[in-house]
């Protein structure tokens, strides 16, 4: 929980926006401004920094039981490693076609520990954990955020280590990570 709050500022970009075609990618958030309906998102780059991503539960996000689908997690954390690579100025689709691979998730260990609920304000984080020349590993967590509601108690719901693998968009074979977007990846 002390790794959300020690979060920063999007600083802004990396300089990858050229390399990658992403400085004119629509609907990309602006610096300080928030994506629909969260907060600023905090965004970094180097191994050990954390990325946050604000999320609001909703109705689709719910079971039968009012509590948030157990599935709908692994979506959460998805959106963030996404948005961090927006964050970086990596769009993934500019990525496939430029480089004609694509990154792909290879391995998830989740780790669930309390139910978030309708109209819980969570904040979902991403960590590179470890980086190699082909893949690296993410510690991702979903955090609820602390409110007046639930007694200004900020709570770890649910942790994972998710590796991520760079393969080749059409074998879907492991290939290495282009140098230039290992350096992006790692600053």
């Amino acid at each position: 929980m002390a790794e959300a709050e020690s979060a920063v500022t999007n600083p802004g970009t990396s300089g990858s926006e050229e390399r990658w075609g992403a400085a004119a990618a629509p609907g990309r958030p602006k610096q300080g401004t928030a994506p629909s309906g969260g907060s600023a998102a905090h965004a970094v780059a180097s191994v050990g920094a954390i990325f946050s991503w604000p999320v609001r539960v909703y109705w689709e996000d719910t079971d039968a039981g009012g509590i948030v689908y157990y599935a709908n997690y692994l979506k959460f954390f998805e959106r963030a490693r996404t948005e961090w690579l927006r964050a970086l100025g990596l769009e993934q689709q500019a990525l496939r076609v430029q480089t004609g691979a694509m990154f792909v998730v290879s391995e998830a260990q989740v780790k669930y520990l309390l139910p978030a609920r309708l109209d819980d304000q969570l904040l979902v984080t991403a960590k590179i954990l470890e980086m190699g020349r082909s893949s690296f590993t993410m510690e991702q967590q979903a955090l609820r955020l602390a409110t007046a509601e639930n007694g200004n108690k900020q709570a770890l719901l649910c942790r994972a280590s998710v590796r991520i693998g760079w393969v080749n968009g059409a074998s879907l074979k492991p290939a290495r990570i282009p140098n230039q977007l290992l350096q992006a990846l790692q600053t």
